[in-house]
């Protein structure tokens, strides 16, 4: 084990590291480079353009020594399960979604904190229709073979071309865990100001359920606590939301309308304002509405499947992967567009960026995607390959800068 140095003058002690080899890398690793070295590009920065794609999608595992994911992923929070006609994964990280398994299986007697149980009714289901009622139910479960219902990225709504624009751009990142703030971490590092808002009855989770993590994504952003239930802070918020050049969310579109927030119309109004909405599937249809997180994106993205073909064994590939390439590929679109002066609502499909990702790899070196795979296959249970460390600067306290933003004495 190797400590690496970091420099900065606000710099905390970094994370320990373990030397990358050449055996094994995180499959789609390339793809996420290649993201970065477009938005270095983009923005001119030297800070992003020392990042690399395996350092953001394995900096999670390295952060808690997790090791490669079998049927389990990463961190524990989801399981890959055997039905009748190929492999389903269920996401039960929340507290309540045990609770919703005697409806998902219709079954009221079987005790589903035994995960053998779980496990035995599933072997009885089809994949499809089991999938298909438990994201209507609100859980996080996906299939090794799904058809993706929604574009990798769709533009609802073409806003007004804007000829004054901060810079550096102003970023309200509305969203939480893993995708979202990395995208805006990203943004600020390339020189945006970023500005946190989170809600006195909902906190980002990230916070107590992964403080490392959380510090390293969330440093440097302003905070900013707001009562989404008080008509006053809501008002506040959205004229904030009105000085933005770019903000990030990724409720699903009924949450945002429940809170009275109207993305489109705010796009409609504001000139050059760019509204990204990270989805888990997109925002066709049904699909607008349902559940997705990093691991069980990464599934019906194609992932496990492909490992399946290479390897000839089931199991995750990467640490929740479809967060870490979601949130580059965010940045990236966000800046690009802000450049462009012409404001827009994006969708981001979570699953569908991992397919296109998947997709583009197998065109551009589908042996050494193989190889990749059969790699990580064989590599089950070692510890995640390392990742250069980054320094860590200050994170604001919660709501620190409130006043400063919902008053209206920020200089933007």
């Amino acid at each position: 084990m190797k400590w690496a140095s970091c420099c900065g003058a606000k710099s905390k002690p970094c994370f320990p590291v373990t030397e990358m080899t050449d055996e094994l890398t995180i499959p789609l690793s390339n793809w996420a480079h290649e993201q970065l070295v477009g938005l270095a590009k983009a923005t001119h920065s030297p800070e992003v353009a020392a990042l690399t794609g395996a350092t953001l999608l394995g900096e999670r595992a390295g952060l808690n020594g997790f090791s490669l994911p079998g049927r389990t992923s990463a961190g524990g929070g989801s399981r890959l399960f055997q039905a009748r006609d190929g492999w389903v994964t269920l996401n039960l990280a929340r507290p309540d979604d045990r609770d919703l398994l005697p409806a998902l299986f219709c079954d009221a007697d079987a005790d589903f904190r035994r995960e053998e149980a779980i496990a035995q009714v599933i072997s009885q289901c089809e994949c499809l229709p089991l999938v298909r009622r438990g994201r209507e139910m609100g859980l996080a479960i996906a299939a090794d073979r799904e058809e993706l219902l929604s574009p990798v990225i769709q533009i609802e709504e073409e806003g007004r071309i804007s000829s004054v624009r901060h810079h550096p751009p102003l970023v309200i990142d509305l969203s939480g865990l893993w995708a979202g703030p990395l995208s805006s971490h990203l943004l600020g590092l390339a020189g945006a100001r970023v500005v946190k808002v989170e809600s006195h009855r909902r906190t980002d989770s990230m916070r107590t359920g992964d403080k490392a993590l959380f510090t390293l994504l969330n440093q440097g952003k302003d905070s900013v606590m707001v009562d989404l239930q008080d008509a006053e802070d809501r008002d506040a918020l959205l004229k904030l939301l009105r000085l933005a050049d770019i903000v990030v969310e990724a409720a699903r579109p009924r949450a945002l309308r429940q809170l009275g927030i109207d993305a489109a119309a705010l796009v409609r109004e504001v000139p050059g304002l760019v509204w990204l909405s990270i989805t888990g599937h997109g925002a066709v249809g049904e699909a607008a509405n349902w559940v997705g997180f990093g691991d069980d994106c990464g599934v019906a993205g194609g992932l496990t499947r492909a490992l399946y073909e290479a390897s000839g064994k089931i199991g995750f590939v990467g640490d929740a992967i479809a967060d870490p390439l979601t949130g580059i590929l965010a940045a990236r679109t966000a800046w690009e567009r802000w450049t462009s002066g012409k404001g827009a609502r994006i969708f981001l499909s979570m699953s569908g960026i991992v397919a296109e990702a998947l997709a583009a790899e197998r065109k551009r070196d589908p042996e050494g995607l193989e190889q990749s795979f059969r790699n990580w296959a064989a590599s089950n249970g070692q510890p995640f390959p390392g990742t250069r460390s980054r320094s860590v600067g200050e994170v604001h306290p919660l709501g620190s800068d409130t006043s400063l933003w919902l008053k209206g004495e920020a200089a933007c």
